[in-house]
């Protein structure tokens, strides 16, 4: 064979395995990055303003640093315990929106720190979980942007005034702890590693879990002094109100 024709296999040879190569990256550079993160895909090229290459570099980066994150599994008595909990928060959330939100966002974080998320930096723990959980990330956005406003004592009712700033300022904790709860669930059921919990589909609890809960709220309704009226204390059921509701109420 003549070195002419040598030289040309190898430059083709050479060509194949850079396509061969190259082929992942242009993959997570577009369709691939759209797949993987979802809403967070457009999210970051908003944040870009547009500039698709800036949101792919970011998004990149993302995956480097956290694509290889090992979710830990959550001892079933930690699940029951944060299952109960949340019910708590659900049942407070009635007469105190404020102060029930403020510990769902405590509570939240707590959970992504325990199933092996970025324990420090919320940066942080938001990219991790926009890897791994990028249809659900924007619940712990807004509920920890909720629970900030709570704290700062910065209420978005700029302009409106008595039943209509509470009403509306209500129904915006309302929707940021809905929104939170897509999370929470997915954190709380089983990873497929989880001992004795495998496959369990979100949202199903056991019946100890269940029990807790009942438990937990039959002893706040009792601290509290306040008789059980039979409402549905269900943060994301307030629009759901009977003939008796008072507007904001359930």
């Amino acid at each position: 064979m003549s070195t002419g024709a040598i030289i040309i296999l190898a430059v083709a040879a050479a060509v194949i395995v850079a396509l061969l190569l190259a082929k992942p990256v242009l993959q997570s550079g577009g369709s691939g990055l759209r797949r993987r993160f979802g809403p967070e895909y457009d999210r970051a090229v908003a944040r870009h303003d547009g500039d698709t290459k800036a949101a792919h570099k970011e998004l990149s980066e993302r995956l480097r640093r956290h694509g290889d994150l090992r979710v830990q599994p959550l001892a079933e008595a930690a699940r029951e315990q944060y299952v109960a909990r949340w019910a708590g928060i659900q049942e407070q959330f009635v007469d105190s929106p404020a102060a029930a939100v403020t510990e769902a966002d405590r509570l939240l974080g707590r959970l992504v720190r325990d199933r092996g998320f970025p324990a420090d930096a919320y940066d942080e723990q938001v990219d991790a979980l926009s890897v791994h959980h990028a249809e659900q990330v924007g619940g712990y956005r807004r509920i920890h942007a909720a629970a900030r406003g709570v704290t700062d004592g910065r209420a978005e009712t700029a302009g409106r005034t008595g039943t209509e700033s509470r009403t509306t300022e209500t129904e915006e904790l309302r929707e940021a702890l809905v929104g939170a709860r897509a999370l929470f669930e997915q954190l709380v059921t089983s990873h497929p590693r989880d001992h004795r919990g495998r496959n369990r589909p979100a949202g199903r609890f056991t019946a100890r879990g269940r029990a807790a809960a009942r438990d937990r709220a039959a002893a706040d309704r009792a601290g509290s002094g306040k008789p059980n009226t039979g409402r549905l204390h269900l943060p994301w059921a307030m629009n759901q109100r009977g003939p008796g509701a008072t507007k904001g109420g359930v």
